[in-house]
């Protein structure tokens, strides 16, 4: 987990959530525990070595937990931890705003379009 001097709270919880891919990594894993390939699919557009990144340093947050299963072919699940599902509840005021703002910026494209 990081340790620096923090401001404030949100400047805290943005520090584990900064960056375009983490958010939706959390999305990804609320349903459940997921494999590396499943969680990329669920994510169009992510690398694979910016996934390994974001669940790496989700990971030293303590945001997931990585499975290992000592199989072969070798096996490992990503999960939310507590903390990473308690963030994700958190979340989700954000995601009903930014559902909302879609729908604002969508009747406003259609309004735009009708009116040229």
């Amino acid at each position: 987990m990081k340790q620096r001097p923090y401001h404030c709270g949100i400047d805290a919880a943005l520090d584990v959530i900064d960056g375009k891919w983490k958010v939706l990594v959390l999305w990804a894993l609320d349903s459940g525990a997921r494999r590396f390939g499943e969680t990329k699919r669920l994510l169009p557009g992510i690398s694979e070595k910016v996934l390994a990144q974001q669940l790496r340093e989700l990971e030293a947050d303590g945001i997931v937990h990585r499975e290992v299963y000592d199989q072969v072919p070798p096996k490992v699940e990503y999960s939310l931890t507590e903390r990473g599902r308690a963030l994700n509840r958190a979340l989700t005021p954000l995601n009903v705003w930014g559902k909302e703002r879609l729908a604002l910026l969508d009747a406003e494209a259609e309004e735009q379009a009708q009116s040229a």
